[in-house]
């Protein structure tokens, strides 16, 4: 096979786990589309199939192989010709995964990432091209937004996480290079920029030698026609009073932090390998509440942790009930081999764990709903995501709405919605899952 024939293939792609693992494939498509093939979102109208893996907890492995398993069955029936298997699960399970799907055609280690396309040119045999390293991408989120990466890997060494395993220790991305990956995907019309990492707070403390997440946001700022930055997955123990007079004084930045907090349990927090202790974090979710009230909060937590007792559970309750946390995501504990909390005591029961989720979420429903309610009444700037074929809506999010991940704002199309549009609208119910809202 030439090279040309090789570019007439079609490549499509199937993208599991989080929003850093969706930047690499995206920048994967980019160099796939840059070499001549066309990037198709159908697994039925491709040649070859990428599925870009999750390993972080059993339930995203579970995915990871089930998607596999579906890719290869189209391969043994004609419909795709080459699989390739990508992301967080080589990385961690490399060669299980060679032996357990032998009709993948290529088991990719991270670091192979930017090799995609001479991977693919030996498949097919056909000689290898050079191939530069681009932060280009092709984006595979909705029209509006898009992530981007500030640093890979992590140092914080949870006793329960995989990331260090799997991904290393932190590597902070060049502040330059960050913002001209920032001014293209501006220039391609993205309006808000997501700014993530297994812990933004620590952002250029490898290469720098101290925290740089605000130096990176003081020349994000600066970006004409970039309307909202948000940053996700900030550490507790980093976040200063700096950064949230920053947040709050800046009008690109929104009003809105991502703060994971696992646990309000000083035994739990202990074992888990957490800095701070109940103390401090009651003391910081009260001062962003009350300096900061305009800065919406949403964290996770994980439920069932080995030790994790009837007092430790309820303590995590009545936090819940005092913290007035926006917008809260829960986990039940995962027993991840190769790490520090597989080998600990005191493992709780998968019924304990699901019926400890089930009332923790509830708890949080009641709280979030209350909070919702005081939005009834409130005019908002709002990004046009996606039209919801299902209610012939379109849905949109707002400044303190992150997408994907918080509710939804529904609104009817009045003829003159398109997506990726900024607009003004005022919020005018919410049915527990949704907001509503009308154009101003």
């Amino acid at each position: 096979m030439t090279k040309d024939e090789l570019k007439t293939k079609k490549v499509s792609a199937i993208s599991l786990g989080c929003d850093k693992n969706r930047v690499d494939l995206e920048k994967m498509l980019f160099l796939l589309s840059k070499y001549g093939f066309k990037i198709t979102a159908d697994v039925n109208d491709a040649d070859i199939v990428i599925v870009n893996t999750c390993a972080f907890i059993l339930p995203a492995k579970q995915e990871a192989i089930d998607n596999i398993i579906e890719m290869e069955a189209l391969k043994k029936a004609g419909v795709i010709e080459k699989l390739i298997v990508t992301g967080c699960l080589p990385q961690r399970h490399f060669n299980e995964l060679k032996q357990a799907f032998p009709n993948a055609d290529a088991i990719v280690k991270l670091s192979e990432n930017k090799n995609i396309v001479n991977i693919i040119e030996n498949l097919y045999g056909v000689p290898k091209s050079k191939c530069a390293e681009s932060y280009d991408r092709i984006l595979t989120t909705y029209s509006g937004y898009a992530f981007l990466k500030i640093a890979d890997g992590c140092n914080n060494v949870c006793s329960f996480c995989t990331i260090p395993r799997i991904r290393g220790s932190y590597k902070s991305q060049d502040i330059d290079e960050i913002v001209d990956e920032a001014k293209l995907l501006v220039s391609r019309g993205i309006k808000e920029l997501i700014l993530v990492a297994q812990d933004t707070t620590r952002y250029g403390i490898d290469k720098y030698g101290k925290p740089m997440l605000m130096e990176l946001c003081k020349k994000l700022v600066k970006i004409k026609d970039l309307q909202w930055i948000r940053i996700h997955y900030a550490y507790p123990e980093m976040i200063t009073d700096e950064l949230l007079d920053f947040i709050v004084s800046q009008p690109k930045m929104c009003n809105y932090l991502d703060i994971p907090l696992q646990h309000i349990d000083n035994e739990i927090l202990k074992n888990m390998r957490r800095r701070g202790d109940e103390k401090f974090v009651r003391e910081l979710i009260n001062k962003i509440k009350t300096n900061y009230p305009q800065i919406k909060l949403r964290s996770t937590f994980i439920v069932g942790f080995p030790g994790e007792n009837r007092k430790a559970f309820n303590k995590l309750l009545k936090f819940l009930e005092e913290a007035n946390l926006d917008y809260v995501g829960f986990f039940p504990y995962f027993r991840e081999e190769n790490t520090v909390s597989y080998f600990m005591k005191n493992q709780i029961s998968k019924f304990t764990k699901n019926r400890r989720l089930k009332k923790a979420q509830k708890v949080q429903q009641k709280v979030a709903f209350e909070l919702a309610k005081k939005q009834i009444g409130c005019k908002m700037k709002v990004l046009v995501d996606y039209f919801d074929e299902t209610n012939g809506v379109y849905s949109c999010h707002s400044e303190i709405l992150s997408p994907s991940v918080d509710f939804d704002i529904k609104i009817v199309d009045n003829g003159n919605i398109e997506i990726g549009q900024m607009l003004n609208a005022v919020i005018t119910d919410f049915d527990g899952n949704s907001f509503k809202g009308e154009i101003q």
